[in-house]
């Protein structure tokens, strides 16, 4: 499947960080987020990305039109400037580089490269700023098991708050975690059905006027998800999610995944 990225944001909410750059380029360890994204998508297979430029441009242009492929893999360099890699690198990604404007929202990006998804069954798109250990294969199973045209992660808030339930005349019945509530929202992972466009208009936001048009024909669903997930919003999620490079904690990694698999079996095994 075709995987369209939203990159034009200007990341206004981590502005102390993204002020020169796009957000989606903030670097987490020796990579950008968006890269981290990438390669997420590209462990389950989809390696054709739509990547919808705004905010400086040029500045992910540049990263993917001169990054060699070294730069992100371990590597011996020889005296005479031969470089031999060692390790997992990305080879066979196609990736369309569309500059879909500043000040456009995210259903305005979608609509500015719907003609690169013509005669597509199915798509992905992502927010590009958040990360997620979700099994996309089973997302992908459920979702075109449903019927539905379009489906989006749902996820809990890293939230730390605490609830409160107030009744008509003040009085407090109860106090909770927000971590035990029954709070949902939009993890920024969504699977899409071409005939998302039939429910599109110029201008609008995507998950406001054509999720109301498909939750009304009752073609929207969320997929539950109780595992990891972080978005980049602030500059304090650019410190959690640093903090975990740094110690190798990357549950969004093929990798990690593996290891959960695996120790689950050992924990169920006879």
């Amino acid at each position: 499947m075709k995987v369209v990225l939203f990159c034009g944001g200007r990341g206004t909410r981590i502005r102390e960080y993204a002020e020169n750059v796009p957000k989606p380029m903030i670097p987490l360890g020796s990579q950008p987020i968006l890269r981290h994204v990438m390669q997420y998508y590209s462990d389950f297979g989809h390696d054709d990305f739509i990547l919808c430029l705004g905010y400086k441009a040029n500045t992910i242009k540049d990263f993917f039109l001169n990054s060699r492929p070294q730069t992100f893999s371990d590597c011996i360099v020889s005296g005479d400037g031969k470089v031999e890699l060692l390790g997992q690198v990305q080879s066979n990604w196609r990736i369309s580089l569309i500059d879909t404007g500043i000040w456009r929202n995210i259903g305005e990006r979608l609509w500015a490269v719907r003609e690169q998804l013509r005669g597509e069954r199915m798509f992905i798109a992502n927010y590009s700023d958040g990360l997620t250990d979700v099994d996309l294969d089973d997302m992908v199973a459920q979702f075109e098991a449903s019927g539905k045209l379009a489906c989006f992660l749902a996820v809990r808030p890293p939230l730390t708050y605490h609830l409160a339930d107030i009744e008509p005349d003040g009085s407090v019945s109860q106090f909770r975690s927000s971590e035990t509530s029954d709070i949902w929202i939009n993890g920024g992972y969504f699977l899409l059905r071409g005939e998302i466009f039939d429910y599109m208009q110029e201008k609008e936001e995507l998950v406001l006027e054509p999720f109301t048009r498909l939750i009304a024909d009752n073609m929207l669903m969320a997929y539950k998800h109780e595992g990891f997930w972080r978005s980049m919003d602030t500059l304090r999620d650019w410190q959690v999610l640093e903090e975990m490079v740094e110690r190798g904690d990357m549950p969004w990694t093929q990798q990690a995944r593996t290891n959960k698999r695996t120790a689950i079996k050992m924990v169920t095994a006879p």
